[in-house]
């Protein structure tokens, strides 16, 4: 059983950074996959960005390549998105997940896979 808390989340200006924590309780083993997701008033959740626990690999939604970062501190037991550039389109309450058994090669097909646990959400308001 994993719980997960996200932190981070605020207002921003446009062209601003951020940087959410995702931080994870429990026996987190390598077969572990962490992503992130977002969901924006009236529309459907969307995959950002994942990232194997075992071979660190990663992967990223168009929309958000280039600008987001996705990281992990093993001895925290945390992951990180580091999100710069932002867009008035990026916001939305951002959810941090884990999912058993994709620890490695994560792919785009990921971000579509359903996680085990979840987060309860974070906020990130991009406005001028």
């Amino acid at each position: 059983q994993l719980q997960l808390v996200e932190s981070g989340g605020g207002l921003v200006q446009p062209g601003g950074s951020l940087r959410l924590s995702c931080a994870v309780s429990g026996e987190l083993l390598d077969s572990y996959a962490i992503g992130w997701f977002r969901q924006a008033p009236g529309k459907e959740r969307e995959g950002v960005s994942c990232i194997g626990l075992y071979d660190g690999s990663t992967v990223y939604a168009d929309s958000v390549k280039g600008r987001f970062t996705i990281s992990r501190d093993n001895a925290k037991n945390t992951v990180y998105l580091q999100m710069n550039s932002l867009k008035p389109e990026d916001t939305a309450v951002y959810y941090c997940a884990a999912e058993y058994g994709l620890g490695s090669g994560v792919d785009k097909r990921s971000l579509r896979y359903e996680f085990d646990y979840w987060g309860q959400g974070t906020q990130v308001t991009v406005s001028s």
